[in-house]
């Protein structure tokens, strides 16, 4: 250990603190894994939600759990925010730094400690990327379901804090679903463990609440994710439509029929074209929108389905429909949709990326609602989202360094929010609140709701110190917001809550 770095100028309150925070971790720490200079931080200072940035006091990067646990004991005897951090790819700002505060970063917990093909579990590091949880169990022809499209470099400990879903969630489910024991610290360095490896574990459910936190209630050091065979096969269809009205219906009619897709995916004619100009996934440019429609399993059970999903797609109105004929044309069809994120930020300095649920028959409402709102804003807007759960990813095109567009894209991207809610949905699926959706949690929870989702954070985490400021409004934002609102001329829906 090395209690003796040199400290940063005592020139300001945060300085001084600064100093004092350092000097305590330096002496838990090795002195590679601790940073402080504004030149080390910095890199530190948002997450995928670039608009909203910090710079932490310091940067702990441990590499064992016990030094995990003197971080978190030491920040929590000095009363010091705590905000942990994975591969920085969220994008609602749930890692962005406390200014006062520590930014625990979990990216050396990158060890996967076991596959076991027999139990089909894996036990992982919160620190190990998505996708090498199935590069790793590929060779006894395992994988793990949830696909985030950031999986190349996403970590399950973000994963578990987010709730994370991806293009297949549909039929396979999200995080929740897949993960079966979270292991970490309390606050104050307790070790605790939630879920089992078993079917059931003693005493209270505690693992789906962990699952959604954003780390707000315990730092996740170890995960034991559940592992499923390799389907034999899987085929796509790329379906064509003439409106997004007529996709919309065409989701509605393929889970009406019964028929549970792999994966079914949407995308509007702006990001056909992104995507299409910087991945060449050969999608049907002329199409208002598109979907992909996928089929796994033995190669009867894919022909049936296929053929059915084929069929109800054409009755919807689909005016073309392509299959994959081989594996390498269905990854280059979900290359497209994969890549759609990058794509945007090809044709954009800036954006912005929503994460709301609404019930699937509304989805051309939500989409034209949306269209509408492009001019009321003066921002572009793409789409494309997982259409089978009706979870929307509308990206919105702005200029951060203008701040006038950045008011109107958090006004874009609120309004987008509250039509969600006001039409049956939720403000987010996948991507949580964080910064991001703080407000829009006024308009979705009444003050006696929000107080309760607080007594559970206080439960945990008395002194609010893990992830401060984040998720849960206090009710003078709330009220300050309904201010906001009503000075802007755009009031709440009445059948929504008060603030």
């Amino acid at each position: 250990m090395n209690a003796k770095l040199p400290l940063p100028a005592e020139t300001s309150e945060r300085a001084a603190r600064q100093a004092e925070v350092v000097r305590a971790l330096a002496a838990v720490l090795p002195a590679h894994a601790l940073l402080w200079t504004p030149e080390e931080t910095t890199p530190y200072e948002c997450d995928g939600l670039t608009a909203y940035r910090e710079r932490p006091l310091a940067v702990a990067l441990p590499e064992t759990e016990e030094q995990v646990q003197a971080v978190l004991r030491t920040c929590h005897l000095l009363k010091v925010p705590v905000v942990a951090r994975g591969a920085g790819t969220g994008l609602s700002g749930g890692a962005m730094p406390h200014p006062l505060g520590v930014t625990l970063s979990l990216a050396r917990f990158n060890r996967i400690v076991a596959i076991d093909p027999l139990t089909q579990t894996a036990t992982v590091q919160a620190g190990v990327r998505n996708l090498a949880i199935s590069e790793a169990a590929a060779p006894h022809g395992l994988y793990y379901a949830p696909d985030p499209s950031s999986q190349i470099a996403c970590t399950i400990g973000g994963n578990v804090a987010e709730n994370s879903g991806g293009v297949h969630c549909l039929k396979y489910g999200l995080t929740l679903h897949n993960v079966l024991q979270v292991r970490g610290f309390t606050v104050e360095g307790e070790p605790v463990t939630f879920g089992s490896r078993a079917p059931d574990a003693p005493g209270l459910d505690l693992l789906p609440l962990v699952i959604g936190s954003e780390g707000m209630l315990a730092v996740v050091v170890e995960v034991v994710v559940r592992l499923i065979p390799r389907p034999p096969l899987a085929r796509c269809i790329m379906a064509s439509f003439a409106s997004v009205r007529a996709a919309g219906d065409a989701v509605a009619a393929v889970i009406a029929a019964g028929i549970i897709p792999a994966g079914l995916e949407m995308m509007d004619k702006p990001m056909i074209a992104a995507v299409e100009d910087f991945v060449h996934a050969g999608y049907d440019l002329e199409a208002e929108a598109i979907l992909l429609c996928e089929s796994d399993g033995t190669p009867e059970e894919v022909a049936e389905e296929i053929e059915r999903m084929s069929a109800v797609l054409r009755q919807a109105g689909a005016t073309r429909i392509a299959v994959s004929r081989d594996e390498a044309e269905r990854l280059r069809f979900w290359s497209g949709r994969k890549n759609a994120f990058p794509a945007s930020g090809r044709i954009s300095p800036d954006y912005m990326c929503m994460d709301s649920t609404i019930p699937r028959k509304r989805l051309a409402d939500i989409l034209e609602a949306i269209a509408a709102m492009e001019g009321k804003y003066g921002l572009r807007c793409v789409n494309v989202f997982h259409a089978g759960d009706g979870n929307l990813h509308p990206l919105i095109l702005f200029d951060a360094n203008d701040p006038d567009q950045l008011r109107r894209a958090e006004a874009f991207g609120a309004e987008i929010l509250e039509t969600s809610v006001a039409i049956g949905g939720t403000i987010t699926g996948e991507h949580g609140v964080g910064v991001e959706k703080l407000n829009s949690m006024c308009v979705q929870f009444s003050p006696e709701e929000r107080e309760q989702m607080l007594a559970v954070k206080r439960a945990f985490d008395p002194h609010g110190l893990l992830n401060p400021g984040k998720v849960i409004p206090t009710l003078h934002r709330c009220a300050e917001y309904g201010k906001m609102l009503v000075r802007g001329g755009r009031l709440p829906h009445p059948e929504l809550p008060r603030f």
